[in-house]
């Protein structure tokens, strides 16, 4: 489950502020005036201001138990009710009839069904690029809040997030399996379980970084972009695949080891693995570039010298 504090979903900050009591918490004497016609007792009326206030302030009913405790006794004293009245319903036909009126006195639409058929396309579209539940969750809260709907609960929100980032994820995995040839998948499944000269699975060459810009490390790394040419074109396996979704793919293959990786499902392994090729390839080339690069810098400089050195009245010889 989602955690909530990494979302945008409105809840109670732990520490509030006499300014923001005072702010959002305040009745104003319409609002008293409104909740004293519509409770039968001081237990309802504070119940009532209470997810009044909280739904103005958040734009959905906390559980009257999660309204922190100093909230409550602002509003308490605010309306000056007795210090021992409680935030209770006797009946929950009661708070079920007093949040339709605090929807109707906030002018917001109570429809679930509508607010899902926004929440689902929201969090599928987003899907396609992005990976973290917060950040799909945070989408779809903002596409709900537009459509001045009710915010479902957390839970739906959290919910949803997850069925379909896993529909999304199962999707894009399925593409670039079939966008390999026939030999390709079992060409990475070997990496798997063939050595490398150092004993360790010819997948964690994928991990490798480059070593430092002398020339032997150069053909090295020359010798390993040529190898990884060979297992396919990456470029066609991620045809499509949106660039945020390949590197969550690499990480997720990066972090893994090559027995972790024989426990996922033959289709997700494979894309976890060619999403690892591809970053493997993109590094390998920026590599060489850099090593090039360094190398000539070095060489520029090495002359330089050697041209100032001879240039130099110690260094002239001297006329017969």
């Amino acid at each position: 489950m989602t955690s909530i504090e990494r979302t945008a979903y409105p809840r109670f900050k732990r520490l509030i502020t006499a300014h923001e009591l005072h702010l959002f918490f305040s009745p104003s004497r319409d609002e008293l005036e409104w909740a004293a016609d519509a409770a039968d007792c001081d237990e309802h009326l504070l119940a009532l201001l209470l997810i009044l206030k909280s739904y103005r302030r958040m734009g959905c009913f906390p559980a009257l138990e999660d309204v922190p405790e100093m909230v409550v006794d602002f509003v308490r004293r605010a309306v000056e009710l007795p210090e021992g009245t409680l935030t209770v319903y006797r009946a929950e036909r009661t708070a079920k009839h007093h949040r339709g009126l605090v929807r109707k006195q906030a002018g917001v639409t109570y429809d679930q069904v509508k607010a899902r058929g926004i929440v689902e396309p929201s969090i599928r579209k987003e899907a396609a690029a992005k990976n973290r539940p917060a950040d799909l969750i945070n989408i779809a809260l903002e596409k709900v809040v537009e459509a001045g709907l009710e915010l479902p609960g957390f839970s739906t929100f959290d919910k949803m997030a997850s069925k379909i980032r896993t529909e999304v994820n199962a999707s894009i995995c399925a593409g670039i399996h079939d966008r390999m040839s026939a030999a390709q998948p079992a060409e990475l499944m070997r990496l798997l379980e063939e050595r490398d000269s150092d004993g360790t699975t010819l997948f964690n060459r994928l991990k490798k970084p480059a070593k430092g810009p002398t020339w032997s490390h150069f053909k090295n790394l020359t010798k390993r972009l040529e190898w990884l040419d060979e297992l396919g074109d990456t470029d066609v396996w991620m045809d499509g695949v949106a660039a945020g979704k390949i590197t969550d793919l690499a990480g997720e293959a990066d972090a893994a080891d090559a027995s972790e990786l024989r426990d996922f499902a033959p289709v997700k392994r494979i894309a976890l693995v060619a999403a690892l090729t591809n970053k493997a390839r993109m590094r390998v080339r920026d590599d060489l570039a850099t090593m090039f690069c360094k190398r000539v810098a070095t060489k520029i400089k090495k002359a330089k010298a050697e041209l100032e050195e001879s240039g130099s009245p110690s260094g002239r010889s001297s006329s017969p």
